[in-house]
């Protein structure tokens, strides 16, 4: 009986599926005559498909389905104040440091590393991606870092490094961009990058993003969401694939800007059933130029698809003369003032589409400029480049320091 009934039910699908690709158009007055003479002209029926997904998240993805972790720690009520966290700091003794950092100034929030500069994935995170679990590390134990930071109130975000990647660079060259000789290239630091132009690639980060949020951070802030530095002078000499843009009618610059931005885009549509944020990191210069030739960022077009886009706009990174400052390093106010007087323009002519600003800010010592181009950076460098923010209506700031040494005694608000 059940194979009986299991033929007709393939049979019946295969009339129904003939019927739909070989439809017939007979009409009423000819079904009397359907072996006679056929009609001059054959109204020819065509199937049509689409290649995108059958399911899809939703622009606005409603709340009630949204993935509910058991970290309940609430968005800063005065903005989001923090710090640089790495990975060796927040599983290491340093923690304990900075968390009294935390507890005893406005500070509030601390941006800790999930995926590093060097591709390492550092705390354990379950996934069924294969490359997600080559290149993860248990420096940290997620369970006891959210456990501490709800415990001390304090927000956190996720670090996700994108396309800065040696691990995956030359476990996977195809990703990357490799030399004549097949070798995958490096920048003179010795790091490389993967392809943004690979899908690949945006589904794995997305993937560590994504388990990240389960986790329990509130954030996720990709860095490094670029090509590299340079790019326009070695596109056409590295051997790579242009994935989708393959037969793009873009010239290059136009192409690496639009793979950025909608790498950009597609982690925002795809990190929406975590209920959380999406923010940026991008270069500040970015936001002074149409968009940057080399790297692929476009500072309207991130921002418009982002929660929160936080600008490197360390005095330290600026050159001789930009933002008509000499000697930038030397004058961290003015550098702040000038920048976000450009970048509140930007974000004013987003109206409804602007994220909010959270720009990143110094407190190391540039040394490395050369006597006469640098200071030693302490509270009150700190303090000055607050105040200019405040004085522009920025109350967010994240503030850098590699080695997690942050200076005692800044002001942190100008109410």
């Amino acid at each position: 009986m059940e194979k009986t009934l299991k033929k007709r039910l393939l049979s019946s699908t295969a009339v129904l599926t003939a019927l739909v690709l070989f439809p017939l158009s007979v009409s009423a007055d000819d079904s009397d005559d359907v072996e006679g003479d056929q009609p001059d002209t054959v109204e020819t029926s065509f199937l049509t498909y689409s290649q995108e997904p059958l399911l899809s998240v939703p622009d606005d993805f409603p709340s009630q389905f949204k993935y509910q972790t058991l970290v309940d720690i609430d968005y800063p009520e005065d903005g989001v104040k923090g710090i640089f966290v790495t990975a060796h700091s927040a599983g290491g003794s340093r923690m304990e440091t900075l968390t009294e950092l935390l507890n005893t100034t406005e500070l509030n929030s601390m941006v800790i590393d999930v995926k590093d500069d060097y591709g390492d994935i550092v705390m354990s995170i379950e996934s069924d991606h294969e490359l997600v679990n080559q290149f993860s590390r248990t420096i940290v134990e997620p369970e006891p870092l959210m456990e501490h930071l709800e415990e001390n109130d304090i927000y956190p975000i996720a670090r996700i490094v994108v396309f800065k990647d040696s691990e995956l660079a030359h476990a996977r060259p195809d990703l990357s961009f490799t030399n004549e000789d097949g070798s995958v290239w490096a920048n003179r630091r010795g790091e490389s990058f993967v392809n943004p132009y690979e899908r690949e690639v945006w589904e794995y980060n997305v993937e560590v993003a994504r388990q990240a949020a389960k986790l329990g951070f509130k954030d996720i802030q990709f860095d490094y969401v670029r090509f590299p530095e340079g790019f326009e002078y070695r596109d056409e000499e590295l051997n790579y694939s242009r994935g989708d843009y393959q037969e793009s009618d873009l010239d290059n610059v136009q192409q690496r800007v639009d793979a950025v931005t909608e790498f950009v885009a597609y982690a925002r549509r795809e990190l929406q059933p975590y209920d959380v944020d999406v923010s940026v990191d991008i270069f500040g210069y970015a936001a002074t130029r149409e968009e940057t030739p080399g790297i692929g960022q476009n500072f309207s077009r991130i921002s418009e698809n982002v929660d929160v886009i936080s600008s490197m706009i360390y005095p330290s990174h600026w050159g001789a003369g930009s933002l008509g400052i000499e000697r930038p390093d030397l004058e961290p106010y003015n550098v702040i003032a000038n920048y976000m007087e450009l970048e509140n323009e930007i974000l004013d002519n987003l109206g409804d589409d602007a994220p909010i600003s959270r720009p990143w800010i110094q407190d190391f010592t540039a040394s490395y400029l050369g006597a006469g181009w640098y200071m030693n950076y302490g509270a009150e460098e700190v303090s000055e480049q607050v105040r200019a923010l405040n004085e522009y209506g920025v109350d967010e700031f994240l503030l850098w320091n590699a080695g997690n040494r942050y200076s005692e005694g800044a002001q942190y608000s100008f109410d």
